[in-house]
């Protein structure tokens, strides 16, 4: 079962949290560095699709061309995304 887009948020923040903490070894700050950043590059990713989704829902697209759109089928984003359109 697919995770939810609060449970996708809510790892991407814990894990830049970590992040935020780590004290990597010397020889190794430039690798935590591009993990680091992928992991903030990813969360905001997720916080613009689920903004997408919800202007897209507000402008009447229908479920089947959001999924489709991101790559899935209209039910499976409805499932993900409907309890986040406001």
């Amino acid at each position: 079962m697919p995770r939810s887009v609060e449970d996708i948020l809510r790892h991407a923040d814990e894990l830049a949290a970590r992040f935020e903490n780590y004290e990597p070894d010397p020889a190794q700050e430039l690798a935590a560095a591009a993990l680091r950043s992928a992991v903030l590059e990813r969360s905001e990713a997720e916080r613009h699709l689920l903004e997408a989704v919800q202007q897209a829902r507000r402008s009447g697209m229908p479920w089947s061309t959001i999924g489709t759109l991101v790559g899935t089928s209209g039910e499976a984003a409805r499932q993900r995304y409907a309890d986040k359109v406001a």
